[in-house]
């Protein structure tokens, strides 16, 4: 567990890349790869079966901050935890989930869509979300529409977003930090390419 609060791991890097991983040999050298171009808070999502272990393996490398993602019940949660994710990103908001993560003090950012959800964290005493998907949710002009009313929520829009189109997102006042897959791209593992993507991703300038 860290003593870093979800905010202060959104704000250590304008990007978390989404990582999908299918070989956990694969997990150092992406994390040392992506930590080394400057993005060191790593989301791994667990939609593979070496997802627990590969995040277990991030963790020994210097400087990462590695949590899961995907996760949807109290069930993963718990996996998540015992496997030392440092902080937990789910899809959507569930009363379960949401329960299980605030009683458990780990760093937790809840996947919102509408201003139900968002009221659902508040009533958990949650302020930092993930919006999701942000593309087909909407885009920018739903956000902008959406965290009006909510002035202290802050966001981490996720799912569509690209290097080109990240700008646009960090320049709102209310987004702290972007999820992005592009910095880890699907096939055989590259390093130099992903810490040369990580570079171009940790220079994007925030409001």
């Amino acid at each position: 567990m860290t003593d870093k609060s979800i905010d202060q791991i959104m704000a250590l890097a304008p990007v978390i890349p989404v990582i999908v991983i299918d070989r956990v040999e694969d997990a150092v050298p992406m994390a040392e790869a992506l930590v080394a171009g400057g993005l060191p808070v790593l989301e791994v999502t667990l939609r593979t079966p070496a997802a627990l272990d590969a995040l277990t393996a991030m963790k020994a490398v210097k400087g990462a901050v590695v949590g899961a993602g995907t996760v949807l019940n109290p069930a993963m949660l718990g996996a998540a935890i015992h496997a030392g994710a440092e902080f937990i990103v789910s899809p959507g908001l569930t009363d379960n989930l949401g329960q299980a993560a605030v009683a458990s003090g780990i760093p937790f950012l809840p996947g919102t869509a509408n201003a139900g959800d968002i009221m659902r964290g508040m009533d958990l005493g949650l302020d930092r979300f993930k919006f999701f998907p942000a593309m087909t949710s909407g885009g920018i002009p739903a956000l902008k529409a959406l965290a009006g009313p909510f002035g202290q929520a802050r966001f981490c829009p996720t799912g569509g977003i690209a290097l080109a189109t990240a700008p646009d997102w960090l320049a709102l006042e209310t987004v702290r930090c972007v999820g992005g897959s592009w910095v880890v791209p699907a096939g055989p593992l590259d390093p130099p390419r992903i810490e040369a993507l990580a570079r171009e991703a940790a220079a994007l300038s925030r409001h």
